[in-house]
């Protein structure tokens, strides 16, 4: 592995500034510039330019006879693209991870407000070990279980799990150490402890952002150990320099579930590993949730973030099944993902699919033996070759639920706006719109004679 791969292992960050905010809410950093990706931007525009020019309009007319219909669309959450894909308001109602623990071998963690009452007392297993102390780990705690409350009680980022705990365990990333094999090293050292220490807590699942070129002896043993308590560990499978490097360990190692990441185009990131050990997709481009310092907002990308996302798509569904093994809620997140529309069973790019924790919540199927692998059964009994750019260009799921493509240089996913909902749909919203403009007035008459409740707001865990 070169070092500039070893550079790159960690999510790329571009920290939310007031000059990316929308003025109106500029002074909490509410709303954020949404960038939509060449899929469905048509569509896009046209909705966002429906509800920040002609529906206020009709519901400000309306509003003269009831109370002033809450801004929906000026939230956090409304900017956070993988939450509006996977559809985690429905996923909520059902689902929001508690009682579900999530080991986090990361960075430093910092309480920042979003992580209040979320965090476990952590263990810091550097070690002495050299290397940059950061707080990049606050940044995937966040994604896993961010509460949505900010600085003040302000409305701020979710986590998709935002019922979940985590356990921060904190390891070095290596930067700074030297060559390659001292930055495996230091890795390497805290992952295998870290393991270990997560093994022996309450904690059901194991995240790992950080990755090294190769694994040791102690690494596969603490791998091993935490099986056999019968935990699930996903791993970031890690970037490089370069298009589609070798996936790094522990993603590689047998036993771990390995992760790559998917841009809004739910195409593989191109510098994301990939491999036979690539296992599961998620999210991992444009990433808005809270971290440390700043603004408290960051948009990030990499595989470290799409490791979190698969996490707390696993605590969504162990917290619904409590009773499943580690292997059974693997195997219905496998069942569920969104596969390559060439039919094959995985590929290189994407594994098996991008996780889909809404289906599996909703139609989780059998989730089969419970002391059967599922990775292993799959490749067992469906050994597929990587497919073709041309073969698995496309899904074969529902994007609005987080289906991905097979390779990175794939085409787009068919046009879909960015919650699911059609071309036709939104069109048919601007005419009822249009037709609000010329009822609003005589609606608010009559809803001024009647007493209403004030809408509902935001589906909130």
């Amino acid at each position: 592995a070169s070092s500039a791969g070893d550079d790159s292992r960690r999510p790329d960050h571009d920290r939310v500034t007031s000059s990316k905010v929308s003025p109106k809410l500029r002074g909490d950093v509410a709303v954020l510039t949404r960038e939509w990706g060449a899929s469905g931007s048509a569509v896009a525009r046209t909705r966002t330019r429906l509800f920040r020019t002609v529906l206020p309009v009709g519901l400000a007319l309306l509003a003269l006879g009831g109370g002033a219909a809450p801004a929906y669309a000026d939230t956090v959450l409304s900017e956070q693209w993988h939450l509006t894909r996977m559809q985690a308001q429905e996923m909520w109602r059902t689902s929001t991870g508690t009682d579900v623990t999530v080991a986090l071998i990361d960075t430093r963690v910092r309480e920042v407000p979003e992580l209040s009452g979320q965090l476990l007392p952590g263990k810091d297993f550097r070690g002495g070990a050299a290397g940059e102390r950061n707080d990049l780990g606050t940044t995937a705690a966040s994604v896993i279980a961010g509460t949505g409350k900010g600085s003040g009680g302000r409305e701020s980022a979710f986590g998709l799990a935002p019922g979940a705990k985590v356990l921060p365990l904190e390891i070095s990333d290596g930067l700074g150490t030297g060559n390659a094999a001292a930055q495996d090293d230091a890795v390497n050292t805290g992952l295998a402890q870290a393991l270990t220490y997560a093994a022996n807590s309450d904690a059901k699942i194991i995240s790992v952002s950080l990755s090294a070129g190769a694994d040791t002896d102690e690494v596969r043993t603490a791998v091993d150990y935490v099986r056999s308590k019968g935990k699930l560990i996903f791993a970031a499978v890690g970037e490089s320099a370069i298009d589609a490097p070798r996936a790094r360990y522990p993603a590689a190692t047998p036993g771990v579930v390995g992760v790559t990441a998917v841009d809004k185009d739910l195409k593989a990131l191109k510098k994301a590993g990939v491999g036979t050990t690539v296992d599961l997709s998620a999210p991992g481009e444009d990433i808005i949730s809270a971290c440390a310092g700043g603004t408290g907002l960051c948009r990030s990308r990499g595989t470290a973030l799409a490791t979190a996302l698969a996490s707390a798509s696993a605590a969504l569904i162990w917290s619904e099944h409590p009773t499943w093994t580690a292997n059974q809620v693997l195997r219905v997140m496998v069942g569920t993902a969104g596969g390559p529309l060439s039919g094959a069973v995985r590929s290189d790019s994407i594994g098996y699919g991008v996780v889909r924790p809404r289906i599996a919540l909703k139609s989780p199927g059998d989730p089969g033996a419970a002391d059967v692998d599922p990775i292993a059964d799959y490749r067992t009994a469906s050994p597929t070759p990587r497919p073709s750019a041309s073969a698995s260009a496309s899904v074969s799921r529902d994007p609005a639920d987080g289906a991905g493509s097979g390779p990175a240089e794939g085409a787009p996913v068919a046009a879909a706006s960015d919650d699911g909902h059609s071309g036709a749909f939104w069109l048919a919203l601007v005419v009822c719109a249009a037709g609000l403009l010329c009822t609003g007035i005589s609606a608010a008459c009559l809803l001024a004679d009647r007493r209403r409740a004030r809408p509902a707001g935001l589906s909130r865990p």
